[in-house]
């Protein structure tokens, strides 16, 4: 095992015994994340739902398919990138994350990205373009306004492009947006053939 592979499995372990905030009461389990520890890109969630919680992977419910469906639309496939959500246990009735879940999981996120040093952030919805905003100092915008288009941020670990997308889930509940979605899947497929 690499010294890659050891340092992910090192905060898997340490999300799986998470006991920081009350989410760790109500879970069944832990969504640490999963994909190729290569990857160029990192796609980033809010936080699980009911199917990833009874199975402990990300996106695996109807948005999942989703997401799966729109990869495969450009050629990717999940085993190509990485997928993760800021929080790494389901808020109850998917309820919005509090603050205090964001700051107990954020540890968590960030050893992950800064051991994975993606080239390219994905933030999937406006809570996590929300959180890397904040994070990196960016102008608050929601979504709609800035998706599809890539940004340039320092990070811990070096120059990177961040790149919002509209979250699947977003689509499944207004299907003009899985075109929207397409494209923007589009574009992010053909930063990843540049860098």
């Amino acid at each position: 095992m690499s010294d890659k592979q050891n340092q992910i499995q090192q905060i898997v372990s340490e999300i799986n015994h998470c006991e920081r905030c009350e989410l760790s009461l109500s879970r069944l389990n832990t969504v640490p994340g999963e994909g190729s520890i290569d990857a160029r890109v990192v796609l980033v969630g809010e936080a699980p739902g009911k199917k990833e919680d009874e199975l402990g992977r990300p996106f695996v419910g109807r948005a999942g398919a989703l997401l799966d469906s729109l990869l495969d639309g450009v050629g990717l496939e999940r085993s190509e990138i990485y997928i993760l959500n800021i929080l790494k246990c389901r808020p109850p009735k998917n309820r919005r994350p509090k603050k205090t879940e964001i700051t107990s999981c954020e540890n968590y996120l960030m050893g992950q990205l800064i051991v994975l040093k993606p080239r390219v952030i994905a933030p999937m919805g406006n809570s996590s373009l929300s959180y890397f905003q904040r994070k990196y100092g960016l102008e608050k915008v929601v979504i709609g306004d800035i998706h599809g288009r890539s940004f340039d941020i320092k990070t811990e670990w070096g120059p990177i492009l961040m790149f919002p997308l509209y979250h699947p889930a977003a689509a499944i509940y207004n299907h003009q947006l899985i075109e929207v979605l397409r494209a923007d899947m589009e574009h992010l497929s053909n930063i990843m053939n540049r860098i």
